[in-house]
């Protein structure tokens, strides 16, 4: 695939600012106007950056029912009530059980957890789970991750005796549950200063309200920021303010002391020998703890997760990896057959949108599918399959194209949803997909930017292979943890040769290993292009071409540096 790039070449008075900034920072001027780009313009706000720390962490009281929350915890406890910690099936849901679960229990052991059934039980609180609650005693639920919607069913679990503590970051409706207390930074009535925590988080800030009135010391928390980075990755949340400072101490957890159950994880990652990033918990960690919920119950990860033995964990950590293998391969059948689809369907070819539909598919794989389809098709995508007589579906969205708004704009359709601005879950009746697919669309159609809807690499600098050097890349390690609103810096160098070596690899000889020299420097530079053989041909026709990419370190070859290569163009493009 090729990209559209943009990039703009910066002023004068941008680059003054930079070459100031970096002076009194102590890194390069490109790197400075790295920083400005991302708001950062003084040498004090770069110090924070570059050493997130915890006691810059918000105060939890300053949240909506935070002080509420605390003392119907803190009745329950006193009362010796049974307590239930309920999560969503996700990665999110999983971690935040984990994180809420485990810190509790070392106070209180009249605790239990609970995660639904995605195929028996679906989405959110279910009728089933609040049965099983009151058999059980339950007086009060903490629920994690989801909760913001059920408002009936909380009507319900109030008739049965049992209170709920919800602790969610799914946009609100206008009516929101009958809770003891609702946590969560996106009501229109909260003032929290940070908006975009997961659901993780917000368990994780209940957590720390509950210490602080407690007189418990911060540090029994910091054990458990792992599971926040985890989440904070796998929900692709901002990378900004409160979750990069909780990302970056919860990478250093997982890095030097993480949990036993996220330990047996990595071990069958074969991430255990290098330092590791939030795309290794993107790509490989997340996965896999995602795996038993959209295979069989999710309940079995957050077992893992709170597993205090090595060699069990390990076990447990295995028959995961099984999960996650049968996933790939479901994943990519459903996957195919979807594409097969789209490309019949003469229709959907001018459409601003992809709504697909079919029975046979895996509830619990459909949400990859329609991302895959929004990374081949630049378009936002819904993807159903048939419960009963409804659809329960998936919708994943475009850069800068909030889905959330245009699922709710056919509300009067849904029997229900949720969700934000880049991913969010449905249900409808099966009868009325045609009709959603239409009104959908129209929505779409009216507020989808052109730009939006096509690849656009968004180029952070351009420079030389000798701009590349050992200061520069361990500089640019500090921008870490990069995600969303903190991407990995992207770079081009302009008129790039191939130095003679570069060839195609890759089992089906899909990838080119490059050795690449520019025209001002004499410096061989090392690269690799995934997926992009296709280009292999015009490089070895010793014309010159333009590449982006970014700056990592070769896994195979410690301490040096290679170029992850993004695109590839001709120059004269």
């Amino acid at each position: 695939m090729h990209f559209k790039w943009n990039y703009e070449q910066p002023q004068p008075a941008e680059l003054l600012a930079a070459k100031e900034l970096g002076e009194k920072v102590g890194i390069s001027p490109v790197l400075a106007h790295l920083l400005i780009q991302r708001g950062i313009t003084t040498e004090s706000a770069a110090k924070r950056f570059f050493r997130p720390q915890l006691a810059d962490l918000i105060n939890p009281f300053l949240m909506k029912d935070m002080d509420v929350a605390v003392d119907r915890l803190n009745d329950a406890m006193g009362r010796k009530e049974r307590i239930m910690v309920y999560g969503d099936y996700d990665v999110d849901g999983c971690t935040a059980v984990a994180l809420v679960y485990k810190f509790l229990q070392q106070f209180y052991s009249n605790i239990e957890y609970y995660i639904p059934d995605r195929y028996d039980e679906g989405y959110g609180v279910s009728r089933k789970s609040l049965e099983y609650a009151a058999e059980a005693g339950v007086k009060l639920i903490i629920i994690l991750d989801c909760g913001i919607k059920a408002v009936d069913e909380i009507a319900y679990a109030k008739t049965l005796g049992i209170d709920f503590i919800i602790c969610d970051h799914h946009v609100p409706d206008e009516v929101m549950p009958p809770a003891a207390a609702i946590l969560n930074p996106k009501r229109n009535d909260d003032a929290y200063p940070f908006k975009h925590l997961c659901g993780c988080g917000v368990g994780f800030k209940f957590m720390q309200a509950f210490a602080k009135n407690n007189g418990i010391p911060f540090s029994r928390l910091i054990p458990l920021l792992d599971f926040c980075a985890v989440s904070i990755a796998a929900d692709i949340v901002p990378v900004t303010d409160e979750n990069r400072i909780l990302a970056f101490h919860g990478l250093k957890q997982l890095n030097q002391n993480p949990s036993v159950g996220l330990k047996a994880i990595i071990d069958i990652c074969g991430l255990g020998e290098r330092e590791i990033s939030m795309s290794d918990i993107v790509f490989k960690i997340g996965p896999r703890i995602n795996a038993s919920g959209r295979m069989e119950n999710g309940k079995e990860s957050v077992n893992l997760l709170v597993e205090r033995d090595y060699p069990a964990a390990h076990r447990m950590a295995q028959h995961i990896d099984e999960y996650n293998e049968q996933r790939k391969d479901i994943d990519k059948q459903m996957t195919e057959e979807a594409n097969n689809i789209v490309s019949r369907l003469e229709s959907q070819k001018h459409m601003s949108s992809i709504v697909l539909y079919d029975e046979g598919w895996k509830k619990g794989v459909i949400g990859i599918v329609a991302s895959r389809l929004t990374e081949i098709y630049f378009r936002p995508t819904v993807v159903l399959t048939r419960d009963g007589d409804l659809a329960t579906g998936s919708a994943r969205s475009v850069t800068g194209f909030d889905v959330y708004a245009a699922i709710k704009s056919c509300r009067d359709l849904l029997i229900n949803f949720g969700g934000h601005t880049y991913a969010a879950g449905l249900t409808l009746k099966w009868s009325d997909i045609q009709e959603f697919r239409q009104r959908f669309q129209a929505y779409v159609e009216k507020h989808i930017q052109p730009e939006q809807t096509e690849p656009i690499l968004n180029i952070d600098a351009q420079i030389d292979f000798h701009d590349i050097s050992k200061k520069l890349y361990n500089d640019l390690k500090r921008f870490a943890p990069f995600g969303p609103c903190n991407p990995k810096p992207i770079f081009t160098t302009l008129g790039v040769y191939d130095y003679g070596t570069s060839k195609v690899v890759g089992r089906e000889q899909e990838h080119i290993k490059l050795e690449l020299v520019d025209s001002k420097s004499s410096n061989v530079m090392s690269g690799i292009a995934f997926g992009q053989s296709a280009s292999a041909r015009y490089i070895k026709s010793k014309r010159s071409f333009d590449i982006a990419y970014t700056i990592e370190e070769n896994v195979f070859k410690r301490n040096q540096m290679q170029l992850q290569i993004e695109d590839i163009r001709p120059s004269e493009e």
